[in-house]
C-alpha cells in the first residue's frame, strides 16, 4: 500500500514547488482526518450559526470549524503566502515569502450535513508571485501547481492532482491515513449519465433547455440513445462519480437575478474540479469557454461549470455555439450532429 505522503514524495523529483506542496496536502490531509470523525459523530453540526459567508450564503457550524481546521493546517505547514476561502471576506495574508496560495471551499455541500448526504472540501494551490498575495490568488485556472477535494461520505476519499495526472486515495479509518488506490484515473470519453438541477429548467437558457430536451428524447430522439440523471447537490460527490465512472455535470447560467454568469464560484470551485478534470483526461468549459482559460476578476466571482466526458461536453458546446449563430433558427436544426461546421 503506497501512502499519500509516499506517494507526494515520489513526486518530487526535482520540481521546484512539489516539496511545497507535499508538506500542504499532508498538513491538509490531517485536518481532513480529522474533520472526516467529527462528521462521523453527527450532533448538531448543521446547525446555521445566524451569519452569512462572505458570498451571502448561510454558514453552519460545520463550515466554520471545517475553516478553521484548513485555516490552522495551512499555517502549520508554513509554506503558503495567502489563505483564501469561501467562508472569508478576502484573502488572508500569512508569509509574503512562502512559495504558494491556498485557495479553498472548506465544506462543499454543507446544505447536506443532517441528511447524511456526501459533503466535501474543495483545494486549488496557485504559486506565489512574490509581488502581491492578493494578486497571485487572481491567477488564471491554468497556472495552478495542484488542486484536490475530500469526500466525507461512507468512504473518505480524495481526488489530487499536481499536474502530472490525476490520483485517488481512500482513508483508512484505523489509521486515518489516505492510501493510494488509482493513479493516473481517467474519465470515459463517452457518458449516458448526466448531473443537473432539473427544478431549475424553466430558468435555463435555450440552448441548455434544447440539449436536456434532446437527452429526456433519448433512443427517440436525435441523440439515438437513452441517458439517466443524477443529481445531488453535492458537487464533490457529482464530481466524485464522474470520475470513477464519467458522466456530465452542469451548472448553467440562466435568467434569475444573480445568476446570470453561473453560480459556483471560480476561484476555489470551477478551477480546482476542472484541473482535476483534464488531468483525468476529461473537459471543463462555462458552456462554451475552457474555465482554466478565464481570468478572475475577483475572489469570489461566479461562473457556470460543465464538466465530465469530453464528447459530452462538447455536445453541450455545439448547442450553444450553434445558438450563438442562429442555427437553431433553422428548418434543419433537428438534424443534429457533433461535428458540423
Amino acid at each position: 500500500m503506497t501512502s499519500l505522503d509516499a506517494r507526494l514524495r515520489s513526486l518530487e523529483n526535482g520540481q521546484s514547488h512539489q516539496p511545497a506542496l507535499s508538506d500542504l496536502f499532508i498538513a491538509l490531509a490531517n485536518k481532513a482526518t480529522d474533520l472526516s470523525r467529527l462528521i462521523s459523530c453527527g450532533g448538531e453540526l448543521g446547525d446555521a450559526v445566524g451569519d452569512l459567508n462572505a458570498d451571502g450564503d448561510s454558514q453552519k457550524s460545520l463550515d466554520v470549524i471545517a475553516d478553521a481546521k484548513f485555516l490552522e493546517a495551512v499555517k502549520e505547514s508554513g509554506m503558503a503566502a495567502a489563505y483564501v476561502s469561501e467562508e472569508q471576506e478576502g484573502a488572508i495574508i500569512l508569509n509574503r515569502d512562502a512559495p504558494l496560495v491556498v485557495a479553498i471551499d472548506p465544506l462543499d455541500g454543507s446544505s447536506n450535513i443532517d441528511v447524511n448526504v456526501s459533503i466535501g472540501t474543495i483545494i486549488s494551490v496557485l504559486p506565489n508571485s512574490g509581488v502581491d498575495p492578493h494578486k497571485s490568488a487572481m491567477q488564471r485556472g491554468d497556472q495552478q501547481l495542484a488542486a484536490a477535494f475530500f469526500v466525507y461520505g461512507p468512504q473518505t476519499t480524495l481526488f489530487l492532482t499536481t499536474g502530472q495526472g490525476t490520483d485517488f486515495y481512500r482513508m483508512d479509518p484505523a489509521s486515518g491515513l489516505f492510501i493510494l488506490v488509482e493513479s493516473g484515473i481517467k474519465i470515459p470519453v463517452e457518458t449516458s449519465e448526466y448531473a443537473i438541477n432539473a427544478s431549475n429548467a424553466r430558468h435555463w437558457l435555450a440552448p441548455v433547455q434544447r440539449y436536456l430536451s434532446d437527452m429526456l428524447l433519448g433512443a427517440d430522439g436525435p441523440r439515438d440513445r437513452d441517458f439517466n440523471m443524477r443529481w445531488t447537490a453535492s458537487l464533490v460527490a457529482d464530481a466524485a462519480r464522474i470520475f470513477n465512472r464519467g458522466g456530465i455535470f452542469l451548472y448553467p447560467r440562466d435568467r434569475r437575478s444573480k445568476y446570470e454568469n453561473g453560480r459556483l464560484r471560480l476561484i476555489y470551485e470551477a478551477n480546482p474540479i476542472s484541473l482535476l478534470v483534464e488531468q483525468a483526461g476529461g473537459a471543463a468549459t462555462d458552456g462554451v469557454d475552457r474555465i482554466l482559460g478565464k481570468q478572475p476578476t475577483s475572489i469570489h466571482e461566479r461562473t457556470a461549470l460543465v464538466f465530465g466526458s469530453k464528447t459530452e461536453v462538447r455536445w453541450v458546446e455545439s448547442y450553444e455555439l450553434e445558438s450563438q449563430q442562429g442555427l437553431d433558427q433553422s428548418p434543419l436544426f433537428s438534424n443534429r450532429n457533433l461535428f458540423r461546421s
